[in-house]
């Protein structure tokens, strides 16, 4: 049975397909760079949601001989891979923009190209919010990702549609529509998914360094301890990591040479069972070291 990750992956690639072939048809009819440009978006969206969805199937795989930690780091992979197509998508709008402003040319049905982009933003609203809800239940790297992907196109759908009615306003109001305005507001689409480049490669690429845990989960992971040890029962070295959405942790516990192997061990499994309660997909491993 397909799991719910990919099975909202899969949603993804079909509202990218049917919003690139949209945009594209009504961008070229216009001749609108920033309808355009809002097509590129969604192309590299489309290309985010196929990483994504492949990236999901793979990184349930259970460990294996070749990868005895799992595969969650593949997740991270594909969050880094759509930061830099959103990275080149961005470059190729402002330079489309850039040339229109050099060569200005009349747009053609500004109300279909407003219509697309309204409809646009309402299926990137809903799909975004479903990929949102199962990247949370799931802590998925890669559906978080494409949802930041979806919401941005929201942003940038709407600052379109909001450009193109300025220019139907200006050509009612003064008899020149300002056609500059489809450029500029392409320009500003661009500088917005810069942005969004940034905060994911960030997000996606700190695991592949091995970065620690949140502060919140580390203090979760202390209080397990704490409310599990006997005595003058101490730790060291504690370490934790991410991999997509796995979750390393180990330590070194020190216990007093006098307890018994299954003291030991018993205290080793309460904190154990305890982080693992409070923690979605971890694996701990404590070292025990005896101590007068």
């Amino acid at each position: 049975m397909i799991n719910k990750k990919v099975r909202t992956a899969r949603l993804s690639i079909i509202s990218n397909t049917f919003l690139i072939i949209m945009k594209t048809l009504v961008g070229i009819l216009s001749g609108s760079v920033s309808i355009i440009s809002e097509a590129i978006h969604s192309t590299m969206d489309l290309l985010a949601a196929i990483i994504a969805f492949f990236s999901v199937k793979i990184s349930d795989k259970k460990p294996d001989e070749e990868h005895p930690y799992g595969h969650g780091k593949f997740e991270n992979i594909s969050g880094v891979i759509e930061a830099l197509l959103i990275f080149i998508a961005a470059i190729w709008i402002m330079y489309e923009a850039v040339n229109k402003i050099l060569h200005q040319k009349e747009i053609d049905n500004l109300d279909w190209g407003f219509i697309v982009m309204f409809v646009s933003a309402v299926v990137n609203i809903v799909v975004s919010q479903r990929l949102y809800k199962v990247a949370k239940e799931t802590d998925s790297i890669a559906l978080e990702a494409d949802a930041l992907h979806l919401k941005v196109d929201v942003y940038t759908s709407m600052g379109v549609a909001v450009g193109l009615g300025l220019i139907w306003i200006s050509g009612f109001i003064l008899r020149y529509p300002l056609y500059i305005l489809d450029p500029i507001v392409a320009i500003l689409v661009a500088m917005l998914i810069l942005r969004e480049s940034f905060i994911l490669l960030k997000t996606a690429y700190s695991p592949l360094l091995d970065v620690k845990l949140p502060d919140d989960e580390i203090a979760i992971i202390k209080q397990a301890i704490e409310n599990n040890k006997i005595g003058n029962i101490s730790f060291h070295q504690l370490r934790t990591r991410k991999a997509g959405n796995y979750r390393y942790v180990d330590l070194h516990l020190e216990v007093p040479a006098s307890f018994s192997v299954k003291e030991s061990h018993d205290i080793c499994d309460a904190i154990e069972k305890e982080i693992e309660a409070k923690l979605k997909k971890v694996e701990v491993n404590i070292h025990v070291e005896p101590v007068p």
